[in-house]
């Protein structure tokens, strides 16, 4: 989950948290309203089982890493504490002071998101039937009428807020399908084009190496050929393989600003006006790639910029914050071992709250 995605979470849950929960703070009240010692108690009891089994299912609920076995579990604990609270908050206070009112109302507000309709269908229907049991025992409407109005006032302004984390969390598995699909493809590609390649050879290969057997007065003549068509097909195979493993580097750069961007954070890219060498573009592009994940680490980055010359490459962000570079850091480390096999060098500083790699090549 990237940082921006973990930020509309945190917003989201916090929003569901403080207008659900919310709701608790007159059945708290109503603790010290209640002249009964035991029965003070017994609602504290409630009103704290069912906070803790609220939280956990709004949790459960914006954690998409959550799996359906231990969502049903938070579930059923959760209807458990919704039931138990009727007779442990109902009597709380007496009339005049509906309590579990506002418990009913966070139950029927929290019912769209249990799981199933069948499930929050159940929920309503019995969270309106113990509210309405408990108006007819104190002989206060007020029970019922809480319950429904704050329970639908509260599901309108919290639809919302889960209606835009669920297509949040969809675009997320969106782009991680796309990129899963590209990869895909590009394996394909490639395999295609190593069959492609090989395949004529191998079969060729194979037919010689038959003959051969099949007539020992050839086999000097054929080995002969086996030999020159396994070295050509060899040769080709690395020329493939070369061809695959070359790097376009404005392309990397171009698919970091993208993912950057589409995090919120500003990016811009300056590059020369002709390619670098196919060397220095290799050197260059692990730098580009491990310094745009470090970028998306720091949550606070706003902007980053890349700066690409014929020497090397510069790219500094402001997210790091007061923080200095992990001296034990296997990313960087690498990289700089890399780069000093073929003499180039690469630094890293933090000035002013702003984080900046330099890497240079030989």
């Amino acid at each position: 989950m990237h940082a921006r995605l973990r930020r509309a979470r945190i917003v989201t849950l916090a929003t569901l948290s403080t207008t659900v929960l919310s709701s608790l703070l007159l059945p708290g009240i109503g603790l010290f309203r209640e002249p009964d010692p035991v029965r003070a108690a017994l609602g504290g009891l409630g009103i704290a089982l069912f906070a803790l089994a609220q939280a956990s299912v709004l949790y459960a609920a914006v954690t998409p890493a959550v799996s359906p076995a231990v969502h049903r579990k938070l579930t059923w604990a959760y209807g458990t504490a919704a039931a138990a609270s009727v007779p442990l908050v109902g009597p709380l206070a007496g009339p005049g002071w509906e309590s579990w009112a506002w418990i009913g109302a966070a139950v029927l507000a929290t019912s769209p998101v249990l799981g199933r309709r069948p499930v929050a269908a159940a929920a309503i229907a019995a969270t309106v039937a113990a509210a309405a049991a408990l108006a007819w025992w104190h002989g206060d409407l007020g029970y019922l009428t809480i319950t429904i109005a704050v329970g639908l006032c509260i599901i309108a302004m919290n639809g919302l807020h889960l209606w835009l984390w669920t297509l949040l969390v969809e675009a997320d598995e969106g782009r991680q399908a796309q990129a899963r699909l590209a990869a895909a493809e590009e394996r394909l590609r490639f395999a295609r084009d190593v069959h492609d390649l090989l395949g004529h050879d191998l079969s060729v290969i194979a037919l010689k190496a038959e003959l051969a057997e099949r007539d020992p007065a050839r086999a000097a003549a054929e080995a002969a050929d086996l030999r020159r068509l396994a070295a050509a097909a060899l040769t080709d195979l690395r020329r493939a393989v070369h061809g695959y493993r070359e790097v376009d580097l404005r392309a990397q750069i171009t698919a970091i600003e993208q993912v950057l961007r589409s995090s919120g954070i500003r990016c811009t890219a300056t590059l020369p006006g002709t390619d670098l060498p196919q060397d220095a573009a290799a050197q260059l592009a692990p730098v580009v790639r491990e310094a745009g994940t470090n970028v998306l680490r720091h949550s606070r980055a706003t902007w980053c910029t890349i700066e690409v010359t014929q020497d090397g490459i510069t790219i500094a962000n402001d997210g790091a914050g007061q923080s200095s570079a992990d001296p034990h850091s296997t990313g960087l480390r690498g990289l700089a071992d890399r780069l000093a096999e073929s003499g180039g060098t690469l630094r890293t500083r933090l000035d002013g709250g702003v984080f900046t790699l330099e890497a240079t090549l030989r």
